[in-house]
């Protein structure tokens, strides 16, 4: 089984603002809790193949996670894949902006979510909390960007 949460914000902030913040996965763990750890190969700036390999906290356990940037498009594009071996993976994700006037950004974010082995059973609680969760994420990533990013 598989299936697809996604998360709207609108960002008080210029697109191309938005999309270096979001383009640099180590700001992750300022919107999203589960995130404890971060960090970026190469340690350059985020490019088609560069990945980002984290530890996370999903329903009181830790795992290690590796996502590869798939596709790279500024200001408006980004996607991604996991290529870690977890029960529940990302098959996509992404990051889609837009402007949406007066120097504001509307970004969408969604992840593919595949269950793999026992995963299978597992990714429909995933997708139910995901998608639970989407609203309030989608609000963590406006205040985490609009707190990082200096208003002009």
């Amino acid at each position: 089984m598989s299936g697809q949460f996604e998360a709207t914000a609108e960002i008080d902030r210029p697109m191309d603002e938005v999309f270096a913040f979001l383009a640099d996965g180590r700001n992750d763990p300022e919107f999203s809790p589960r995130v404890l750890r971060i960090e970026r190969v190469p340690d350059a700036p985020t490019a088609v193949g560069t990945v980002f390999r984290s530890t996370v906290k999903d329903a009181g356990m830790k795992t290690a996670r590796e996502f590869r940037i798939t596709e790279f498009q500024a200001p408006t594009r980004i996607r991604w894949t996991e290529v870690s071996k977890n029960s529940v993976t990302v098959r996509e994700g992404g990051y889609d902006l837009e402007p949406t006037g007066d120097g504001r950004t509307l970004v969408r974010i969604f992840n593919v979510l595949d269950g793999h082995g026992l995963g299978r059973l597992l990714v429909g609680l995933a997708l139910a909390a995901a998608r639970k969760d989407s609203d309030a994420f989608g609000a963590r990533i406006k205040r985490a960007a609009e707190v990082a990013i200096p208003p002009r």
